[in-house]
């Protein structure tokens, strides 16, 4: 899986679906958040821009042999890139990125069926000894444009929390954070029938049995303790509920050091959005990361309830190397990788977005997936840690147009398709 505990932006995946875990202190929801003050969080006002309109569609030419894929949703050729890309420090960023996604890129099978592996030799041969100052020639030299489908992209965030942690469990960290359990059994059904191609479920086997494994309001209420599954524990369930949306995240340790961790699967459980539930029910309006998690504190009873409603639970473990990872299996690149769908985006592969809001827009690297993320232009942007990324991230939900950029020769292919 990815950096993301399913992918989704931030603000989709709290009105669409949403986790927490650990097991909550009676009155520990009204609690202030228990992690070393880094100052006030940055105040971020959005900047509007006007979007670049998304081209006409032109219709497959052809019958494809799978639904689901950019080459079924039709693919345009798009326009001469070079006035398009801007220059500056998103193009720097997204050439280190490309350069990093390119070992893995040019070996994958890329899901979409706009490319194959050999298309990017070229692209990152050159990459190599590209001088960063010249990022946006790189992309314009090396790149041509498609649209996939009608073009009209949804754009919204995701960061690295930065929460209170221990390794151990002390006073004041009661929240546990598990690794993914040994019984956990993921099922590939595509190889027990065909018509199931593709599809995976998770559970446990009970006797002769395979079952769903426990839902998250049982793993709350302690079904897991005792097990020596415990990696750390968080001080504020409301803080960890927020890591685990958004899949990987730091703890800040007693002792001044840092813990990374990352996703290490779910329970298999379907969402439920408390976000969206909240705003059924009139208890929030805006439905923000901020409107949530005052509720939640406000209201510490209910707010577990509502918690618990959704079924999902994510495992964690400890990242020691470079990162966090993305799907890709590199480091994803703070305000330069996005995630997408890899049945319409190739992974590793440049997107250029022209959006109503001004701070995403410019190439992306789609080096990540997630399970909000589904469909064409559907992209969720990454932009770290700290208060700045989680400030963005939180608010981020933007509208316009995009267009993935292949390896140059590769469109001509796909539109005499």
């Amino acid at each position: 899986m990815s950096l993301r505990q399913s992918g989704g932006a931030l603000l989709a995946a709290l009105l669409l679906s949403a986790c927490a875990g650990g097991v909550i202190p009676p009155g520990a929801l009204g609690a202030p958040p228990q992690r070393p003050s880094r100052g006030d969080e940055t105040a971020v006002r959005p900047l509007p821009a006007t979007p670049r309109p998304a081209l006409p569609v032109t219709p497959p030419s052809a019958p494809v042999s799978e639904t689901g894929t950019a080459l079924a949703a039709g693919v345009t050729r798009g326009p001469d890139i070079a006035s398009l890309i801007p220059a500056g420090e998103r193009a720097r960023k997204a050439l280190e990125a490309f350069r990093i996604s390119c070992p893995s890129l040019m070996r994958r099978t890329d899901q979409s069926g706009l490319t194959r592996g050999s298309d990017w030799n070229s692209a990152c041969a050159a990459a190599s000894s590209w001088p960063d100052a010249n990022a946006s020639e790189f992309f314009s030299r090396n790149f041509e444009a498609v649209q996939v489908g009608p073009g009209t992209a949804f754009v919204t965030g995701y960061y690295e929390p930065e929460i209170a942690g221990s390794r151990t469990r002390r006073a004041g960290y009661e929240v546990p954070i598990y690794r993914r359990p040994p019984d956990l059994i993921d099922v590939n059904l595509g190889l027990f029938s065909d018509s199931l191609k593709g599809k995976t479920i998770r559970g446990k086997v009970q006797g002769s049995n395979f079952v769903p494994y426990e839902e998250r309001a049982q793993i709350v209420a302690g079904s897991l303790a005792g097990r020596g599954l415990e990696i750390a524990w968080a001080a504020d369930p409301v803080e960890f509920f927020f890591l685990q949306v958004q899949g990987s995240g730091r703890l800040l340790l007693p002792d001044g050091g840092v813990m990374r961790i990352g996703y290490d699967g779910q329970n298999g459980r379907d969402y439920t959005g408390i976000g969206k539930l909240m705003k059924d029910r009139g208890l929030i309006q805006a439905g923000s990361m901020q409107d949530i998690m005052a509720w939640l504190r406000a209201n510490p009873v209910e707010g577990a309830k509502i918690m618990d409603e959704n079924k999902s639970f994510v495992f964690f473990r400890e990242l020691t190397g470079a990162g966090p990872l993305g799907a890709l299996g590199v480091p994803v690149t703070p305000e330069a990788t996005v995630a997408a769908d890899p049945k319409y985006v190739p992974l590793g592969a440049p997107v250029l977005l022209s959006l109503d809001r001004a701070e995403p827009n410019g190439v992306w690297i789609a080096q990540d997936t997630g399970g909000a993320i589904k469909g064409a232009n559907r992209f969720d942007s990454f932009w770290g840690a700290g208060s700045r990324a989680r400030t963005i991230a939180g608010g981020m939900s933007a509208r316009g147009s995009a267009l993935i950029l292949l390896p140059v020769g590769s469109a001509a292919r796909l539109v005499a398709q």
